[in-house]
């Protein structure tokens, strides 16, 4: 904050962002702090509110390992593990709409051995590969039920760490009927404040690489456990033994990227990264051209980009058979009003539309241009 300060007062920066970790400054009543004649922060990013947001998102798309929205929530992107029973493994993307003719969802991306790259329309997808898929969000259940997920939403949920992101997810599950949860904090006083705060969740003291408090706290009947402290190790060793004590399945909260490995073994389906969330909420702010709204994929190899096509720009009134794409770009849908449509070759585009791209890091500079538009 003082950072921003200092930039706007002595240097008159045009815009500021400040990452703002304690969450009472992004109550109502601190509103008239951050002005021009106080502090002049003209964004707030909040991680751990972020965060927590992700996790439940995540929560209520079972099946998917990553998700974003985009488009006034009209549109989502969802990271998909394929499994060997995927009924759509060896087939080549480009018959996907011919078997599926009104399903509303691309194939963006792909991740195999560890490498992000934007598929060829003949590709097929193969067992162990994370597809990117971008999708209507009224088709958002279906696509994950054709690429072979069905699994059912998560009610008994077990968290570990009662922090800010562990009782902000805790407190929102809280005020839903249907959940059941219980979480459990090493740190007794917080572990009372928060057991105060909560009116149906059960908060327990103990750490919880203890079997015996993770019997107490039912982890043998929790459809999911979630690893939420501060500590990327407590995090994923909890997960473990909780999966291993015979909860179903795993989600585990991860700043180092090394662990995000991790995910989708040893039953871990989701590994969540703070890091990514918090740079996808600032990337937004400073992409040129009209960006509405980025997502870091990954370890940010990749990006997607809700972009507003601006008069001007090379995109408007073009064709996109007509454009010179690199290969690491690729079109997921395109908003015009309140119109979804899916692009295809013949489709013009058009100055307002706003179009959702999946972007190779290399290819950003490419993107941004494209959009920009050409100087007079």
């Amino acid at each position: 904050m003082v950072t921003c300060q200092v930039a706007k007062s002595l240097f008159n920066v045009p815009k500021t962002l400040a990452r703002v970790r304690d969450g009472h400054y992004l109550q109502p009543r601190w509103k008239q702090l951050f002005a021009d004649e106080s502090i002049p922060v003209d964004v707030i990013i909040s991680p751990e509110t972020a965060v927590g947001t992700s996790v439940m998102s995540r929560l209520a798309l079972p099946g998917a390992f990553d998700s974003a929205t985009f488009c006034d929530d009209t549109v989502q992107m969802i990271g998909i593990a394929i499994a060997e029973d995927c009924p759509v493994i060896d087939t080549p993307l480009n018959q996907l709409t011919g078997l599926f003719p009104d399903l509303q969802a691309i194939v963006v991306g792909v991740r195999r051995a560890g490498q992000i790259y934007v598929p060829d329309f003949d590709d097929t997808l193969q067992a162990g590969d994370d597809a990117f898929v971008v999708t209507a969000t009224a088709d958002t259940e279906r696509t994950l039920k054709i690429f072979g997920h069905e699994e059912q939403e998560a009610r008994r949920i077990l968290i570990i760490g009662a922090g800010n992101i562990g009782y902000q997810v805790a407190r929102e599950l809280d005020s839903r009927a249907g959940y059941s949860v219980s979480l459990i904090e090493e740190n007794e006083e917080r572990a009372r404040e928060v057991a105060e705060r909560l009116s149906k969740s059960i908060v327990l003291h103990g750490s919880g690489l203890t079997p015996e408090i993770l019997a107490e706290a039912g982890v043998r009947n929790s459809d999911i456990v979630l690893g939420l402290t501060n500590d990327d190790q407590v995090n994923v060793l909890t997960t473990m033994l909780s999966l291993q004590e015979g909860c179903q399945r795993g989600m585990c909260l991860v700043n180092d990227v090394s662990f995000l490995n991790l995910a989708g073994q040893f039953g871990m389906e989701v590994a969540v990264n703070p890091r990514a969330i918090t740079v996808s909420s600032i990337l937004g702010h400073v992409r040129r051209g009209r960006v509405m709204r980025v997502h870091a994929v990954g370890d940010s190899s990749a990006e997607v980009l809700e972009i507003e096509i601006q008069e001007g720009s090379p995109l408007a009134n073009a064709k996109i058979r007509g454009l010179d794409l690199p290969d690491g770009i690729r079109f997921g849908f395109v908003r015009r009003g309140k119109e979804l449509i899916k692009p295809h070759g013949s489709m013009e585009l058009k100055g307002g539309d706003h179009v959702v791209l999946f972007v190779m890091a290399s290819e950003l500079e490419a993107a941004e241009k494209l959009f920009e538009p050409e100087k007079k």
